[in-house]
């Protein structure tokens, strides 16, 4: 890599770490299966496995726990969300809480999906101060899809406008923690996270014990 393209890759980084600069990530698995018949069943599987967020939280290895909660913030074992729900995301070995609300889902033949963005924690105290309690800001999506081309099976995180949230009144008194998860914590994590997410969604684990 020539000097410039360091230069300027450090610059990119300084404004990542300001919350000036976005970083934009896509995590993706697959599997092949030897016939439609088998892929369509496969799908099927798939789109239960994607929308109940719940079980997320029981992948193993070092993994970070997933509560789904309603439109209200009251936790729920619903197999399938609906938009306007909360997820409640912990990272391994810390207690912050981490919300997102589920704006969007897209369910057609051959694809199932569901796009989440930062949010207030649902419901707070009166007197207490309604910020974004997520590391990112709320302009950042990301987006859960599985989908069928032909006998081929998909896995897919995608992640948009990644801000961190450390600047004005969005990050409250979070804006230090907010860049050390994003840049530290989640920035070595996440690949982790999203391939085993997505890894679990196209059965891979259950293919290599056949």
């Amino acid at each position: 890599m020539g000097i410039k393209k360091v230069v300027d890759k450090v610059k990119e980084e300084v404004k990542v770490l300001k919350g000036e600069e976005s970083k934009d990530k896509v995590y993706q698995n697959e599997q092949n299966y030897p016939d439609m018949t088998t892929a369509r069943t496969a799908f099927e599987e798939s789109k239960k496995k994607l929308f109940n967020v719940n079980l997320w939280s029981n992948l193993e290895g070092i993994n970070s726990t997933f509560e789904l909660h309603d439109d209200r913030g009251r936790k729920t074992t619903a197999e399938i969300p609906e938009i306007g729900y909360f997820v409640k995301i912990t990272l391994p070995a810390s207690n912050v809480e981490n919300w997102v609300n589920i704006s969007s889902i897209r369910i057609e033949d051959n694809l199932a999906e569901f796009t989440v963005h930062p949010s207030e924690k649902p419901n707070p105290p009166v007197d207490e101060e309604e910020v974004t309690e997520h590391f990112f800001t709320k302009e950042a999506s990301s987006t859960f899809r599985v989908e069928l081309q032909g006998t081929r099976l998909i896995a897919s995180e995608i992640g948009k406008n990644e801000y961190i949230n450390n600047q004005g009144e969005e990050s409250g008194d979070r804006s230090v923690l907010n860049t050390l998860i994003a840049e530290g914590g989640w920035a070595g994590f996440q690949g982790l996270q999203w391939d085993k997410l997505t890894s679990y969604l196209v059965h891979q684990e259950e293919r290599k014990d056949e």
